[in-house]
């Protein structure tokens, strides 16, 4: 049940960036299309006014859903030097706090946000729809340029932050069974798998300036290479010489082969 809420919400959203980015370039192309004049009595009267505001509400309804993903992948920003300096005790309980926090926050805008769009509109669309008396329901306003109701381009309040409620509670739920959050690599493509042998991974240079979990550079005079070579180990100094030099060309180094013009 949990893949097809992912696989529905990854869709959710592949549709309205696809389908956003698609209106846009037609309805440029198009404008820039009309000035051209043997090409005005082909596109001159197709009508794209409704374009910006369709974009407008799609983009809302995909950062609203979007904001749902990057909780159950982990993608959302966090300031977390402080949570990581804590005993593993106390920084487990930290993050179970803000995950309910926010768990806390996004089904109070869910609920608000479901109450809101009730009140402009859609009670009055419901009720309609199943034939109930109306009475002196709030029809509720429309968009200027699609002339659409409102409460539609609002659901996207309640719906969203209801997903992203749900996210909230299960990444909790997952932490304090496993002890592991979600975490994005953001050097990783998926779907662009390689399959790495053991020289290839030896072969790798050396980030010289990768952290430590103290936050400090590595220092390599303590520390063994990324490679596992054990030659970068405690008692091991690396060599900075970029080489031989003039004078030891001029001296006739044994390693130097005759007829080789000096430099």
């Amino acid at each position: 049940m949990l893949k097809v809420l992912d696989h529905l919400e990854e869709s959710l959203i592949a549709f309205l960036m696809a389908a956003a980015t698609t209106i846009i370039f037609v309805a440029v192309m198009q404008r820039y299309a009309a000035g051209v004049p043997f090409l005005y009595d082909y596109v001159g009267h197709l009508d794209f006014s409704w374009a910006q505001e369709l974009c407008i509400i799609m983009f809302v309804w995909m950062a609203k859903f979007g904001a749902a993903y990057g909780v159950r992948t982990g993608i959302h920003v966090g300031v977390d030097v402080i949570i990581n300096r804590l005993e593993d005790g106390m920084r487990g309980k930290f993050i179970v706090f803000g995950l309910l926090a926010g768990a806390l926050f996004t089904g109070t805008v869910a609920g608000l946000g479901g109450h809101f769009v009730w009140e402009n509109g859609a009670h009055y669309f419901f009720t309609n729809l199943f034939g109930l008396e109306i009475g002196d329901l709030y029809e509720g306003p429309i968009t200027p340029d699609m002339e659409m109701p409102t409460w539609i381009v609002y659901s996207a309040i309640p719906l969203g932050s209801s997903l992203m409620c749900f996210r909230f509670v299960q990444v909790c739920w997952s932490f304090m069974r496993t002890g592991e959050l979600p975490h994005h690599d953001h050097g990783h493509v998926e779907g662009l798998e390689e399959d790495t042998t053991d020289e290839q991974r030896a072969a790798q240079d050396i980030n010289w300036f990768e952290m430590d979990d103290d936050l400090h550079p590595k220092d390599l005079a303590h520390h063994k290479g990324e490679s596992g070579d054990p030659s970068l180990d405690g008692n091991t100094k690396v060599s900075t010489s970029k080489g031989p030099t003039p004078d030891d060309w001029e001296g006739g180094d044994a390693s130097n082969k005759e007829g080789e013009p000096r430099r």
